[in-house]
């Protein structure tokens, strides 16, 4: 036994050092809270008014901390499309921008999507932007790109660029960075519907549908 006994002690060491870091692990995990009346869309604050689209009397309101470099986020962009034709004036959804570090380009798209925003075009660029998602994350010169994406959708372009680098853009994005931050959100896509955030396990077309379909039941369209 006394020759085995190394052994099962580093097996020990090692399964305690795995569980230390599961937990580790679980506890930097940040707890999405539910978004608090004074920054619901009703609450009348003052402050910038968000990306919507949809009914704005929609009974139910699917809001979304997105990064436009995150495959995720453009994945659900496209299902996001669905749902929108099949809950049609019962959703209205709202975007917010939460660019994540770890993508080169994310911050400089969101930069792109407020810029174009400022020109009343900002779910065409989102829109674009998911849709050729694949090429700009690639691309050594993404704002070329963004640049391209804008004379695509009619924007004026020399106030494009102008925007994309001016302060509206930048403390748009970075307002709801802070915003995001102060609910816990630290991964993309985060979602939130009637202000209630998503469980991860329901993140996928049979959750979110459900979740919908609850929010309905207890808040039908009037």
């Amino acid at each position: 036994m006394k020759r085995y006994l190394p052994f099962v002690i580093v097996a020990v060491v090692a399964l305690a050092t795995i569980g230390s870091g599961a937990m580790l692990y679980r506890a930097k995990r940040s707890h999405v809270s539910a978004i608090p009346e004074d920054k619901t869309l009703s609450a009348k604050s003052g402050a910038e008014s968000a990306h919507i689209r949809g009914n704005p009397a929609a009974p139910v309101t699917l809001e979304e901390y997105g990064d436009f470099q995150c495959p995720p986020c453009g994945m659900f962009s496209a299902f996001l499309g669905q749902l929108e034709k099949e809950y049609n004036s019962r959703l209205r959804v709202v975007f917010r921008n939460f660019p994540l570090a770890m993508h080169e380009h994310a911050r400089e798209a969101a930069l792109a999507a407020e810029a174009a925003g400022l020109q009343g075009r900002f779910w065409e660029m989102h829109d674009v932007l998911y849709r050729e998602q694949e090429t700009w994350s690639k691309a050594p010169n993404a704002r070329e790109l963004f640049e391209s994406y804008a004379g695509t959708i009619g924007l004026d372009l020399d106030k494009f660029k102008k925007d994309m680098d001016g302060d509206q853009a930048r403390a748009r994005v970075e307002a709801d960075h802070h915003r995001g931050e102060s609910l816990g959100i630290n991964i993309t896509p985060t979602l939130f519907i009637n202000n209630q955030p998503l469980d991860p396990k329901d993140k996928n077309p049979e959750g979110i549908r459900a979740e919908i379909n609850a929010a309905l039941e207890k808040k039908p369209q009037a």
